[in-house]
């Protein structure tokens, strides 16, 4: 019989993608099937699953900003951002995201995602370092792989491998890269001992405030500002505006000449279709309402806490509440996806974070205080989320 040539088809059309079969069966084993499941325009259960910390995505005010806009610019931006992609509406969120941030100018990229592939490909070139958190966000990861600079990873929140590492670099430029709330545990950088490690060996920082935004600061300002450090000439800010702002789109914000390099240098900036203007005047509308409002970050804390508090009380493994996001630690994969299924049948909506969406491996339920919620839902959460723990 004649042996197969390489690359000869062994069955039919359809063959080009029978390795897929096998790969679905090897998730569905180790429990990490996912799926999309639509929600319902207003869910009647308890929702601690999304990112909506301040209750602002179907507030009247942000709704209506968004329709305003629809209808004044239309549904989508047109173009990319430096060809018809540009409102005034853009450069009014722009504006005012600096200056509640303390930094001095902003550039709005169509997700949190793409504003940190932008920040980490323009600003981390061949021949730089950039030194790494080993808990960052994909989107950082991702960031970093692109960009073709040296990279390193440190151990979580191991200030002393930074200092290692920036002492032991040959490259002239290097960058230090971190989330300010990591997005698994919601635990907190030491931003302050980082950047005085990146001051003391001549580089710059480059934080992730995603979940930072609206949650933390006096005002919602952020872990930079609350650190002192908003508006450093050595910081670099990136974050979402769907998180604490209810919408759509991120931001890379920092020193004027920093943030003019990356509008001309981001090509996920560059070839990217603007933010649609619904998205710009719905957060510009959200950020007017946090100036105005400033209490739902302490609110949003105190939520956090209480749910925090509950959960350890009961014996759960749970994380700090420092921010908006509380952890519990899970024995397996499927025991984390049986879990969030009780508590959905009890109505209440929780995450569940499986590999590789966590950086230790470690199975877990992700839950999200809102400034909206009252105590009573709070203990109501607590009881469900026990009474449903496998085992």
């Amino acid at each position: 019989m004649r042996e197969q040539a390489p690359g000869e088809a062994r069955q039919g059309p359809e063959a080009a993608w029978a390795w897929l079969d096998d790969t679905a069966r090897r998730r569905d084993r180790a429990g990490l099937r996912r799926t999309a499941r639509p929600r319902d325009p207003a869910p009647a259960g308890l929702n601690l699953a999304g990112n909506d910390y301040l209750g602002l995505a179907r507030h009247p005010e942000v709704c209506a900003a968004a329709a305003e806009a629809a209808s004044v610019w239309g549904g989508g931006s047109t173009g990319s951002r430096l060809v018809t992609g540009t409102t005034r509406l853009h450069e009014e969120l722009e504006g005012e995201l600096a200056a509640f941030t303390g930094a001095e100018a902003a550039l709005v990229f169509s997700s949190g995602y793409l504003a940190n592939l932008g920040a980490l490909t323009a600003l981390c070139r061949p021949g730089s370092l950039m030194v790494m958190d080993g808990h960052a966000h994909a989107s950082l990861i991702d960031g970093g792989r692109m960009a073709g600079a040296d990279t390193t990873e440190f151990a979580h929140g191991d200030l002393a491998a930074v200092a290692k590492a920036l002492s032991e670099r040959r490259q002239r430029r290097a960058v230090v890269v971190t989330e300010s709330v990591f997005s698994v545990d919601g635990d907190l950088a030491d931003l302050v001992g980082l950047h005085d490690v990146c001051r003391r060996h001549g580089a710059a920082l480059l934080v992730d405030e995603a979940h930072a935004l609206g949650v933390l600061g006096d005002r919602g300002q952020g872990a930079l500002a609350a650190a002192g450090l908003a508006g450093a000439p050595d910081v670099v800010m990136t974050t979402t505006l769907s998180k604490a702002l209810g919408g759509q789109g991120g931001a890379v914000l920092g020193p004027r000449r920093v943030v003019e390099h990356v509008l001309n240098d981001a090509r996920s900036f560059l070839f990217d279709t603007g933010l649609a203007p619904a998205c710009a005047g719905g957060a510009l509308a959200a950020l007017r309402l946090l100036g105005r409002e400033p209490g739902r970050a302490a609110r949003v804390r105190e939520v956090a806490a209480r749910m925090r508090d509950g959960l350890a009380a009961a014996g759960l493994p749970v994380s700090p509440a420092e921010a908006a996001v509380v952890s519990v630690r899970a024995e397996s994969a499927r025991a984390a996806v049986a879990w969030q299924e009780g508590c959905r049948a009890a109505g209440v909506e929780v995450s569940c974070f499986r590999p590789p969406s966590v950086p230790d491996r470690f199975s877990r339920l992700r839950l999200t205080a809102r400034a909206d919620h009252t105590d009573a839902e709070v203990e109501r959460a607590v009881e469900v989320i026990v009474a449903h723990r496998p085992g």
